[in-house]
């Protein structure tokens, strides 16, 4: 299981915001996470690289581990977490820099500066985000000139330059168009061979589509978690069923 979350409780200040979650997130996989606005879906999903941490007044119990070791271990390093566990946001956020220079960010941070190194990970991120043939001609001008999609595309570049295990997804299409959804979605199914991805996602037919797991998230509780197709056609909690057949939400 590469991430395990176990009874896990938060709270901003005294109002409780998740309640007694439990989760197992299995390799290579696609979990979405979906459930109406404001249940809990991104809450619990800024929980796995401990993003809440930037938060006043949240408060954490519960345990979240990432291959068999607890992320909230007093010895735990930030940086590091978050290059193992990566964060693709619901609005595109490239910083005001080059695209290469967008792309080759993390890993400057991390000590890389070997030229032949970064222009060969900054190619194969490229690629892997779909968008290499697109820019490859333009890797000096400014991140700032893409349109929304190209954008998005090119934070999850971002994102897999470093190399992450787990990358989270919190409504990565919820601003693009239908053919930019339609390449995120096909890059999804592509780079779960290589990665374990979690997606908050508003989108009913797109998580249908991409995942290969759903957990329907209500009120701040899990209410039901299954494979996606079971979710979808047999799901075990009325709770659930109303929500996929739209009688509220």
């Amino acid at each position: 299981m590469k991430m395990n979350i176990k009874n896990l409780n938060l709270y901003y200040g005294d109002h409780q915001a998740l309640y007694d979650v439990s989760l197992e997130v299995p390799e290579n996989h696609v979990v979405a996470l979906i459930g109406p606005s404001g249940c809990g879906k991104s809450t619990f999903l800024r929980t796995l690289n401990r993003m809440n941490d930037l938060i006043e007044g949240v408060r954490i119990d519960g345990e979240i581990q990432l291959d068999g070791e607890s992320i909230y271990q007093e010895n735990m390093d930030l940086v590091e977490l978050r290059k193992r566990v990566g964060m693709v946001f619901q609005r595109p956020n490239p910083f005001p820099m080059s695209i290469y220079d967008n792309v080759a960010y993390g890993c400057r941070v991390h000590g890389l500066n070997d030229r032949k190194k970064l222009d060969e990970i900054v190619e194969r991120s490229l690629r892997g985000a779909a968008l290499w043939d697109e820019v490859k001609d333009r890797l000096k001008s400014s991140a700032m000139g893409m349109s929304g999609g190209q954008q998005q595309r090119l934070c999850i570049a971002r994102v897999m330059a470093v190399e992450p295990e787990v990358v989270l997804m919190d409504e990565p299409c919820s601003a693009l168009d239908p053919i930019s959804t339609m390449k995120i979605e096909e890059m999804v199914a592509e780079l779960k061979k290589k990665y374990t991805i979690v997606m908050v996602t508003h989108n009913m037919q797109q998580a249908a589509r991409v995942s290969d797991e759903t957990a329907f998230f209500l009120n701040g509780k899990l209410i039901e978690h299954d494979k996606t197709d079971v979710i979808f056609t047999k799901p075990r909690d009325k709770k659930t069923e109303d929500y996929i057949t739209g009688r509220f939400g």
